[in-house]
């Protein structure tokens, strides 16, 4: 029996999305056409969880914070039928230099200013990108419950959260946490090991995991060890696929059920990735990439 889930990912009132999500970190061409294209075929291919955040345009040819929201706004604004086709997830509180401000002015004006951006009512999914040490989690709650009563978010969910800091903000909300955003790879294993995993599993949080291929590491074997890659390659040439898709599928491949954010712009990547969903891994196959990866065996 294979490990890979493909089965539908519930997210709250937000009902079901498929396993594979379209991350916009580098979706920073402005044309618009251009931009919808790639939008529609990332839905096309399932992809119903569209994934963004304020911060999203400072890199990857970006102009500046705000700049990815505001293409996706674009895109929205010309094609209004898209917003309907997704579940739109976006986060706030990174604010370069500072670098991070989740107070309850910054949070609700972080919040307001995504809606503006990409020219929508409300935000699906509405995440803390990474916890502001520096505010009480009470307050961040208060925030949250706040913009969700008023109708500017459907559900909440944070990123990059430690086990601890989830249950410190769970514990000021009268509503349940629906996502947690992990980095998480072949190359990148700490949500096995530092609790993430199993806190999403006691409960019932869906795992929204970054960077599945390591940046595109794991697909071109830049900084990969051969360990490693000869794991993947020997699995790879039995499923009849290529190593990125190994590793994607790898993701895939927990109870928590972690649903894996796509965050190509090409349109043959986005499609491709797709068959990551009929691979067949089997629990020999998944330890043997763990145990290449952290490079001992497992007691």
């Amino acid at each position: 029996m294979t490990l890979v889930d493909s089965s539908p990912r519930s997210l709250g009132s937000l009902g079901e999305v498929g396993p594979l999500a379209f991350g916009l970190w580098r979706y920073t061409d402005a044309d618009t056409a251009s931009a919808q294209r790639i939008l529609e075929i990332a839905l096309g291919a399932g992809m119903r969880l569209v994934d963004n955040a304020d911060v999203y345009g400072l890199d990857w040819g970006g102009t500046g914070f705000g700049r990815v929201e505001e293409i996706l706004g674009d895109v929205l604004r010309a094609t209004p039928s898209l917003r309907d086709q997704m579940v739109l997830a976006t986060k706030g509180g990174i604010t370069p230099p500072v670098p991070y401000d989740s107070s309850p002015s910054h949070l609700r004006s972080a919040c307001e200013a995504s809606l503006r951006r990409m020219h929508t009512d409300v935000i699906d999914l509405y995440q803390i990108h990474r916890p502001d040490m520096l505010t009480h989690p009470a307050a961040v709650a208060e925030t949250l419950t706040a913009l969700r009563n008023e109708g500017k978010i459907r559900e909440v969910g944070v990123s990059n959260h430690t086990p601890a800091q989830v249950a410190a903000l769970a514990a000021h909300l009268p509503f349940p946490i629906v996502t947690n955003q992990p980095e998480y790879s072949a190359l990148h294993l700490d949500p096995l090991r530092d609790g993430t995993f199993d806190d999403c599993m006691r409960l019932g949080t869906v795992p929204l995991v970054w960077s599945p291929l390591a940046g595109g590491r794991l697909a071109t074997g830049e900084g990969v060890s051969p360990e490693l890659l000869a794991v993947l390659d020997r699995l790879a040439e039995r499923e009849g696929v290529d190593r990125g898709t190994i590793a994607l599928a790898f993701a895939l491949a927990h109870p928590a059920q972690p649903i894996a954010i796509v965050g190509s712009q090409r349109a043959d990547r986005i499609t491709a990735s797709t068959a990551a969903l009929d691979v067949h891994l089997d629990r020999a196959d998944v330890y043997a990439v763990i145990q290449a990866s952290e490079g001992v065996p497992l007691p």
